[in-house]
């Protein structure tokens, strides 16, 4: 982590950027301290898990992803100045994906009834009369008793949390132009999927099982979780939480950003980074489907969005740039 949030090496010094670490604050007292500066940081951060268990709040993950950016400026010696380069860029990013958080939890309230019933008869289709959900947990899964692949399916579920954003922590630092096309994609792709909870409440499999509908089914991503005995996790489980929206399935926005992330660095990326671009979101489709948080159908929506945000804001800036090469052109 220390080498991806150091600034990319040989790169001119432009307005806005982090600049270099001088010979003269080398030679200053304080510089010293940058060698605390990471040790420090991942103390404290095991000590939160030790104590609160995983954070799975956005606000929360934001808070230690901008320690994280404040260790670096400290680490690389940049002073007052890289303190308020990441709090400009970041704070205002923090307050949209909280008030995002707080909305998503008011969104479980809407006064029309939440839909189960279109997405279920589609995944009977595609499951040739069972859904698949019921299929691979009644194939794969054993209640308190965790097999290796429901651990990896926690992890690749608990990724939701913290890939998007280390991935923007990561850019900021080293290529601002991705940076900035992420986090535009981002954002479009996480409004466009509140909008449609607030249009389209859809239940996942796991409470349609609840309510009766479907065969006895476990969130085995939460299960499992909580026998590995994290505070905070049974915490969640048990007691919800403030920023919670069971209803929030249609489109699975848990399916949308590792799609979104394909979508985006597909041209850009090498052969390795592509065979693990496309593993992503079949790993999470796996897991949503496996775990019942998701249909099938869900997923396919989400997809669809991050696809249709994606090749959307890239016409658009692609156009954008056309009209201002002709604006030039005429102007010369």
């Amino acid at each position: 982590m220390t080498k991806l949030l150091s600034p990319a090496p040989s790169s001119p010094v432009r307005a806005g950027r982090l600049r270099p670490v001088t010979a003269h604050n080398r030679r200053t007292g304080l510089s010293r301290l940058r060698l605390l500066a990471w040790p420090a940081y991942l103390t404290a951060f095991v000590w939160f898990l030790s104590t609160q268990g995983m954070a799975f709040a956005n606000d929360v993950v934001f808070l230690w992803l901008i320690g994280a950016l404040l260790t670096a400026a400290v680490h690389s010696g940049h002073g007052p100045r890289g303190f308020l380069l990441v709090l400009r860029d970041w704070v205002p990013v923090m307050a949209v994906v909280w008030v995002y958080s707080l909305l998503r939890g008011y969104g479980a309230h809407t006064p029309w009834a939440p839909h189960w019933l279109p997405q279920l008869r589609a995944d009977e289709v595609l499951g040739l009369g069972e859904t698949w959900t019921v299929r691979i947990q009644h194939a794969l899964y054993t209640p308190g008793s965790p097999h290796w692949y429901d651990y990896a399916a926690t992890a690749v579920y608990l990724s939701h949390f913290l890939v998007v954003f280390v991935l923007l922590a990561v850019l900021w630092r080293r290529a601002r132009h991705h940076f900035r096309r992420l986090l535009a994609c981002y954002f479009t792709l996480t409004f466009a999927g509140f909008a449609t909870y607030l249009l389209y409440p859809a239940d996942p499999p796991w409470l349609v099982a609840q309510q009766g509908n479907l065969p006895p089914l476990h969130r085995v991503v939460w299960e499992t979780i909580s026998t590995m005995g994290l505070p905070q996790a049974d915490s969640l489980l048990e007691n919800g939480s403030q920023f919670a929206n069971d209803v929030a399935a249609m489109p699975s926005l848990h399916s949308a950003y590792p799609a979104m992330l394909l979508f985006l660095f597909w041209p850009i990326a090498g052969p390795r980074l592509r065979a693990l671009l496309v593993a992503y979101p079949l790993a999470m489709a796996f897991t949503l489907v496996y775990g019942a948080e998701h249909f099938i159908v869900d997923i396919f929506a989400g997809w669809t969005y991050a696809a249709v945000v994606v090749f959307g804001l890239r016409w658009l800036g692609n156009r954008r740039t056309a009209r201002s090469v002709a604006r030039a052109d005429l102007a010369a």
